[in-house]
């Protein structure tokens, strides 16, 4: 009977790595347009689900508050995104400007080419495999589904 594989290193280490490399292409095409990776991320977000709550936005985008209001400020200063006045006195809601949409269409074209590129150089039938992958493991860690069993 053949022997069980038992996994060998740091799987934190190796997806770091795997994130950095990721991060590195898609930045090489992105970069042109004045974003970075994850501002285009926080960017098509605010775009696709905005006016929200800074809080709605971070629990959408799996951030932490405090990151997410990191995050955001190189935005509102570019005049990409804006924080307006949310229900009450105590609230704000985070939304893009017209100069924010149309930098977000920009970079949408530049990461467009980068997802075809990755594609390209990992092989679709691959990066299916890694998507499928990577939400079963997320599934498998988030809190709230396993809290159940």
């Amino acid at each position: 009977m053949a022997e069980a594989v038992k996994p060998q290193g740091c799987t934190n280490l190796k997806l770091r790595q795997l994130s950095r490399a990721v991060t590195r292409h898609y930045d090489a095409y992105v970069a042109p347009t004045g974003l970075k990776n994850t501002q285009y991320s926080l960017l098509s977000h605010v775009v696709a689900l905005g006016p929200l709550r800074p809080g709605e936005l971070a629990a959408r985008m799996k951030l932490d508050p405090s990151t997410l209001t990191r995050n955001l400020h190189p935005l509102v200063a570019a005049g990409w995104v804006e924080l307006g006045p949310g229900e009450d006195a105590r609230s704000r809601l985070v939304s893009a400007t017209e100069a924010g949409r149309a930098k977000r269409a920009e970079a949408q074209k530049a990461w467009k080419q980068a997802q075809l590129a990755l594609n390209a150089r990992l092989g679709e039938a691959r990066v299916v495999a890694l998507h499928a992958l990577i939400d079963d493991c997320l599934l498998a860690l988030d809190p709230l589904e396993t809290e159940d069993e």
